[in-house]
C-alpha cells in the first residue's frame, strides 16, 4: 500500500467514507492534487506516533473554529472528531475552552455547526 492508499484509508477512518468520497469529487476536476495532498498528510499524521487521532482531531477542530468561516470544514471535523472517540460534551468543552481566546462569534458559531452534526 502506498502514500495515497494509506492516507486514503486513514481519512475515511476519521471523516467517513461518504465525507471522504465527497472530497475527492469536489477536486477532482479543478485540483485534484490537492486531494493527494490531503491523503499525503493523513498518512503523515498515521507515521508520527507522538500524538493519537483523537488529539489530533480535537486540535483540527480548535484550529478551525479560531479560522473562523469555515462551517463546512468544521462540520466534517467535527463528525471525524466523533469517528475517533471524542464524546459530544469533549467537543463543546474544547470549543468553551477557546472562549477567551477568540471571543463569542466564533465559539458559538462552532457550537451552532457542532449542534447540527450532533443531530
Amino acid at each position: 500500500m502506498n502514500n495515497y492508499q494509506r492516507g486514503l484509508e486513514i481519512r475515511k477512518q476519521v471523516i467517513g467514507q461518504e465525507a471522504s468520497r465527497a472530497v475527492s469529487e469536489s477536486l477532482k476536476e479543478i485540483a485534484p492534487v490537492l486531494d493527494e495532498y490531503t491523503l499525503l498528510v493523513f498518512d503523515e499524521m498515521e507515521n508520527r506516533k507522538i500524538l493519537d487521532l483523537k488529539q489530533r482531531e480535537m486540535i483540527t477542530i480548535t484550529t478551525l473554529l479560531t479560522q473562523g468561516d469555515t462551517a463546512p470544514q468544521l462540520k466534517i471535523h467535527i463528525q471525524g472528531a466523533l469517528n475517533v472517540g471524542l464524546s459530544q460534551a469533549e467537543i463543546i468543552e474544547t470549543f468553551i475552552q477557546c472562549l477567551p481566546y477568540v471571543g463569542f462569534p466564533k465559539v458559538l458559531n462552532a457550537i451552532a455547526v457542532a449542534k447540527k452534526v450532533f443531530e
